[in-house]
């Protein structure tokens, strides 16, 4: 979502109104107001703005349905795990259970690739920005890299990687530290890929191997340290951006804001995540805008 509080002082006149213009359609993609006239744009912008309203109104409905099944105290006993798989019947698999079943229930049946981390409580970093957090870890890679490889067929014994073709979205949940608050970002698997260079990346490391849908644990281990060597946030990479934010909220470093807010919309930019948070006291959604 657009920072509405970002300065635009600086900008002429037609980028401040062009800003405004696309912060209200960006506010009522989040807000899935269908309300808005869509009268004066071409019939090829009509039927972006349709496509990517239905694709918000998804992603809210999964990020709601994540929630409550993650907090359910029924349900939560038995999610203590790291990664699931969700199929399009909202069947919620412990990714272990998946690997051993996916023959079975059929890997064109999948639907959300999720990172549970409700029973972990990162620091307030990875609360944040959840997509860019998982960078570091390359034991666990990177969640999106692990929903995207799933999603083209590859599978790794080390890796949560196993064949899930019919994955769309990808879904990170955590809870906030010390607070009775917890957050979920939904972003859609094929638009992240197109924002990123992770399939070239895959077809430089495996060359024609990569039809095979086998790689090595090396190879998986191979993309994914390219990936995030990769400058994609502002001119940082996945680690350099991560100690950027950190800084500028720990430490309170108040001469790394404008950094800070260019990391912030370039990960809004690569990922167009849905926000959603959720105040375990009071059961209440809210959209999340980051501060």
């Amino acid at each position: 979502m657009l920072n509405e509080r970002w300065d635009t002082t600086e900008l002429s006149k037609e980028r401040r109104e062009e800003y405004v213009r696309l912060l209200k359609i960006n506010e009522e993609i989040f807000t899935l107001n269908t309300r808005w006239d869509t009268t004066e744009l071409s019939k090829e912008r009509r039927e972006e703005y349709v496509r990517l309203l239905k694709i918000r109104k998804e992603e809210r409905e999964i990020a709601e349905y994540l929630v409550k099944a993650v907090c359910d105290t029924d349900c939560n006993k038995n999610m203590l795990s790291l990664f699931y798989v969700m199929m399009k019947d909202k069947t919620i698999y412990d990714f272990g259970d998946y690997r051993e079943l996916y023959k079975k229930v059929s890997p064109n049946n999948t639907y959300v690739y999720l990172e549970n981390d409700y029973s972990i409580g990162y620091d307030f970093i990875s609360y944040l920005y959840p997509f860019l957090y998982k960078g570091v870890p390359l034991a666990h890679a990177i969640t999106f890299m692990n929903a995207y490889l799933s999603k083209l067929g590859f599978k790794d014994i080390f890796y949560p990687i196993v064949p899930a073709t019919g994955l769309k979205y990808v879904a990170i949940l955590y809870k906030l530290p010390d607070v009775d608050r917890i957050a979920v970002e939904v972003a859609d698997i094929d638009t992240v890929a197109t924002n990123t260079p992770l399939l070239a990346l895959i077809h430089n490391v495996l060359g024609a191997k990569h039809r095979t849908k086998r790689m090595t644990c090396d190879e998986a281990k191979e993309i994914i340290s390219q990936f995030i060597s990769q400058k994609l946030f502002a001119g940082h990479t996945f680690i350099e951006a991560q100690d950027i934010i950190r800084e500028y909220y720990q430490n309170h470093n108040a001469s790394l804001a404008k950094e800070v807010e260019l990391i912030k919309e370039a990960y809004n930019r690569i990922f167009r995540p849905f926000r959603l948070e959720y105040d375990l006291n009071t059961k209440q959604f809210q959209g999340g805008q980051r501060s």
